[in-house]
């Protein structure tokens, strides 16, 4: 169960989830291609693609920086083309990159909701769609959106606080429902990986403040189960909706305490949206 070797096209890695799952992977020896708009600091939002890239060489990994738009054809097609020549082709897609507007109908700026569906909806759809024809020369390709699980019943109170927000991340969700049937045959496996508490990330600072990141888990965690998931066969797990600690428990680890601040109980850890 290793990447070593693996070539890794992750999207907005620069910080937070996408940069924790680059890491994790660059331990194991992968090629890792940072995709993401800033290349220069940010004041408000630490990391850059120089400087992920830079954390990729130093866990072990080789790395690529690309700076993209994933709302920009040409751009991600450039960016594709890079990962390719650069590493020869492309074996694992992480569609990590989102934008958020937790905002109800009359607060959401339409500039908002385009761009949250730029991002999240049809961004997945475009780096699926160009990097598919280089995932199918991958002996074991894989897709992994960081998307909610799809429910059985949709509920009305995933929709009610921001419905805009959950219409964009369920696009995301959907992608995997469809391209994991439609690429069945041909062996890609698409899954969609979400946590089950919220992730301390520079995000959910800007969101809910400082304090609320004491009630998190590490991006570690979600880290882990990416690794997992992206270590299987690609025709024996897909399609599948996966909650990260759902995915570490039945690979074995039974005591997720070093994801959290030793200080806060399990019991108090803030849940994630959508589960």
């Amino acid at each position: 169960m290793t990447l070593r070797g693996r070539t890794l096209f992750i999207t907005g890695a620069s910080r937070g989830i996408g940069h924790a799952i680059a890491l994790r992977a660059a331990a194991d020896g992968a090629n890792i291609v940072i995709a993401a708009k800033t290349t220069a600091p940010h004041p408000k939002l630490p990391g850059t693609i120089h400087t992920a890239a830079a954390d990729v060489e130093k866990a072990g990994g080789q790395a690529l920086a690309v700076q993209v738009d994933i709302r920009d054809e040409a751009q991600v097609e450039a960016a594709i083309a890079a990962a390719v020549d650069r590493f020869g082709g492309i074996d694992i897609l992480v569609n990590n990159a989102s934008a958020i507007g937790l905002t109800g109908t009359l607060d959401t700026p339409m500039k908002r909701f385009d761009l949250m569906h730029q991002v999240n909806t049809r961004g997945t759809f475009l780096c699926s769609q160009k990097a598919i024809p280089h995932l199918l020369k991958s002996s074991n390709p894989h897709v992994l959106n960081l998307a909610p699980p799809l429910p059985s019943i949709v509920e009305p109170k995933w929709f009610a606080p921001h419905v805009a927000y959950t219409m964009a991340k369920f696009g995301m969700s959907l992608c995997v429902l469809g391209m994991a049937e439609e690429f069945r045959a041909q062996g890609i496996a698409f899954n969609a990986l979400w946590p089950r508490t919220t992730i301390d990330t520079e995000a959910i600072r800007l969101i809910a403040g400082q304090a609320a990141r004491k009630m998190t888990r590490s991006p570690a965690i979600m880290a882990d189960a990416a690794h997992w998931v992206l270590t299987q066969p690609s025709r024996e797990v897909t399609g599948r909706f996966l909650i990260d600690e759902d995915v570490l428990r039945a690979a074995g680890v039974s005591d997720l305490s070093g994801y959290r601040d030793p200080a806060v109980a399990e019991a108090d850890l803030r849940l994630d949206f959508f589960v």
